[in-house]
């Protein structure tokens, strides 16, 4: 009969037991950014819960922290606080990112867990007990955030006025090997 109930409490608190007291539930509004988030460096871990997300529209889940607290993040995919995890993470240099395509609004959560990674720099110093961070859920065009694509329209505009403006330049101060040559100076040998 104890075993029975030890299994049972077991069943009913496993999420807890995995995650130990550190985790929190957080909100996560798609487009608004989080900054200055804190969470212990030793075995931290939060939920954020997203909210406006829209059916059949891909996210960009992403995490940045500074490069000066040697950390391992690590972003989750979850249904429910329970759901088996979904983890298709990419990291660049200090930034951790998720992409996802939600389908019929099936995820509601994203878990963050934390882990202290390599060496402080400083021997002699104690090992900070939390970390900074920011995280954003941004919706992605074309795999590009909504506000990356005014930096797409500025490098189109660059590239167009780089092609126009040498037809207007006077032909002095073009290279002498770009000038047009006519027929008349063209020998063929045959």
């Amino acid at each position: 009969m104890l075993i029975l109930l030890c299994i049972l409490l077991i069943i009913v608190n496993g999420p807890t037991l995995c995650f130990g007291n550190n985790v929190e539930d957080k909100i996560l509004k798609v487009g608004e950014e989080l900054w200055r988030e804190t969470m212990p460096l030793q075995g931290g871990s939060c939920f954020y819960q997203l909210q406006g997300l829209k059916p059949h529209t891909w996210y960009e889940v992403k995490i940045s922290y500074p490069a000066s607290i040697p950390a391992s993040f690590s972003i989750q995919l979850k249904r429910n606080k329970s759901d088996v995890m979904l983890n298709n993470n990419r990291r660049l240099l200090n930034t951790e990112k998720l992409i996802f395509k939600n389908n019929q609004e099936e995820f509601q959560l994203v878990l963050v867990t934390v882990e202290p990674e390599g060496f402080p720099a400083k021997q002699h110093v104690p090992e900070r007990q939390f970390i900074i961070y920011n995280i954003v859920c941004d919706e992605l065009l074309f795999g590009l955030p909504h506000e990356a694509w005014w930096v797409v329209a500025l490098a189109v505009l660059g590239l167009g006025i780089a092609f126009i403006v040498p037809s207007f330049l006077p032909l002095y101060l073009l290279p002498k090997n770009q000038v047009s040559m006519t027929n008349d100076h063209v020998s063929k040998t045959s």
